[in-house]
């Protein structure tokens, strides 16, 4: 029996999301004597319909974040075809085959994290003309399993980046352990991004943007609490 269709999603509903979150950003900035218009939130759009971002859109946002490159081709040219302001980050993994397609679509790409990667995207920067802005990605929990220079390693690989003449990385980004309070490791990478110069943090996600905004972030990364929960992948 083939499953009904998903309900369409709500305008209202999506637009007051938004609200609720800046709002939220807005009252941790203050808590923090920082200025709100200091953080950029990112509306993580992984799996959501066009229908969902248009509506998100409409309501006047105009910055996603996107995991996958070709999930970010099929779903964004065409919207910005009629929402020309729109700035699109990279926030999951990028595989070197990937690079071209990636300089092309992004402009932030969030997960630059070994050599390989960092001189691929250097010549294919230099090849397009386009120049997305770097953040490199940092496994602040060293867990074996995730993506991201070592803290141990990241001010090597940030002179490493700064090097080629084509990079010239803004910032870092992590994603703490789910298991573990995020603070440590946002203070850990606020101050690797300190002693390197590096203005940009984007840390901090539905669960814990208001602690990441405490301990500096710029950008954080938001989906769940704007677009709702993520539909169940079916095997």
């Amino acid at each position: 029996m083939t499953p009904p269709p998903p309900a369409p999603p709500d305008r209202d509903e999506i637009a007051g999301a938004l609200e609720r979150v800046r709002a939220a950003i807005a009252a941790a900035c203050t808590s923090a004597e920082r200025d709100a218009h200091a953080v950029t939130l990112i509306a993580v759009s992984k799996t959501v319909g066009p229908a969902a971002l248009k509506a998100a859109l409409d309501a006047g946002h105009r910055t996603f974040g996107e995991n996958r490159v070709q999930e970010a081709k099929a779903k964004w040219p065409a919207l910005r075809a009629h929402y020309p302001d729109i700035e699109l980050h990279l926030i999951g993994p990028l595989q070197s085959n990937k690079v071209k397609e990636a300089v092309g679509l992004f402009d932030v790409i969030h997960t630059v994290d070994r050599p390989r990667l960092s001189t691929a995207l250097a010549a294919e920067m230099a090849r397009q003309g386009r120049h997305p802005r770097l953040l490199i990605e940092v496994n602040t929990g060293s867990e074996p399993q995730k993506a991201g220079v070592l803290p141990q390693a990241a001010d090597a690989f940030i002179a490493a980046c700064r090097a080629h003449d084509h990079l010239d990385p803004q910032g870092l980004m992590c994603i703490p352990p789910f298991d573990e309070p995020p603070g440590p490791h946002f203070a850990l990478l606020a101050k690797i991004a300190a002693r390197n110069r590096l203005a940009w943090l984007s840390m901090g996600m539905s669960a814990d943007f208001k602690v990441a905004v405490a301990f500096g972030a710029t950008h954080v990364r938001v989906g769940t609490a704007i677009f709702g929960p993520r539909p169940a992948i079916r095997s």
